[in-house]
């Protein structure tokens, strides 16, 4: 059985994959922005198995080091990360946001939050193999603008959030490379088209799916050797933005990376 870390615990598709774990016999560390609904979440979840809460707020890169160094020191057996966490497009209009390091705040959630979490546990994953990464993307994948990575310019949410799983992808392939032979494996999926969540209904969409839709791929993705640097449709192999796999965009998506983290 694993040790699994799953982000945004405690709503829609993270929720529902943290019981399906911890039903299975695994170890469930939960994670949530807020402390009173982590712990309630983790109080119902031990009906059913073991689980831990971890509280951080992912806008906070601070945080996010925080919460890294907190698993590992606590449960240097970690070998499953589920990068699930995330801010949807917004209510439809709405103007740009800020995270607590002044980064646009889908950019920080989506994609700077789950890379500094993944290498703040990397030591530990590769410590525990055969260990997994699981990046939580989406089908809706636009090219970043390195001219302007921040969206400053004619900004909308659903175009901020799409980028920055077109980044999140395009990150995953590189590291699978960097990862190869380590017995690290590192996957993004897209789970299921518009479930039923709050980050859906906040953007206007009615919903297509339910959670339990794309719990399935995640799951898989999590406790079964499916190989790494894949991108999935559900539980299908699929083919991410094809500018995703060009090798130039991921280097300069890195660099740019590397630039935004050290602010």
């Amino acid at each position: 059985m694993s040790t699994v870390l799953i982000t945004g615990a405690t709503s829609g598709l993270g929720r529902y994959v943290a019981f399906e774990l911890v039903r299975a016999g695994h170890v469930v560390l939960a994670h949530g922005r807020d402390p009173g609904r982590t712990e309630r979440l983790v109080g119902e979840l031990r009906a059913e198995g073991d689980a831990e809460a971890f509280v951080a707020d992912l806008s906070s890169l601070a945080q996010v080091r925080e919460l890294g160094a907190h698993v590992a020191g606590a449960h240097p057996d970690l070998d499953v990360l589920i990068n699930n966490a995330g801010v949807g497009a917004g209510s439809p209009g709405a103007a740009r946001e800020l995270s607590a390091d002044g980064h646009e705040l889908r950019l920080a959630v989506n994609y700077l939050a789950p890379v500094t979490l993944t290498r703040a546990l990397l030591p530990t994953l590769r410590a525990n193999t055969p260990a997994r990464i699981v990046n939580v993307g989406s089908v809706g994948q636009d090219p970043v603008d390195f001219d302007d990575i921040e969206f400053r310019r004619g900004y909308d949410g659903f175009a901020a959030y799409r980028r920055a799983k077109f980044a999140l992808a395009a990150h995953t392939f590189a590291l699978a490379e960097e990862l190869a032979d380590t017995g690290v494996a590192v996957n993004v999926l897209h789970p299921a088209t518009f479930m039923d969540t709050a980050m859906v209904r906040e953007g206007g969409v009615k919903p297509w799916n339910t959670v339990a839709d794309g719990a399935p791929g995640v799951l898989a993705l999590a406790t079964q050797d499916l190989g790494t640097g894949g991108y999935f449709d559900g539980t299908n192999r699929a083919r991410a933005h094809e500018t995703t796999y060009d090798r130039d965009v991921q280097k300069r998506l890195a660099t740019v990376t590397d630039q935004l983290l050290a602010l």
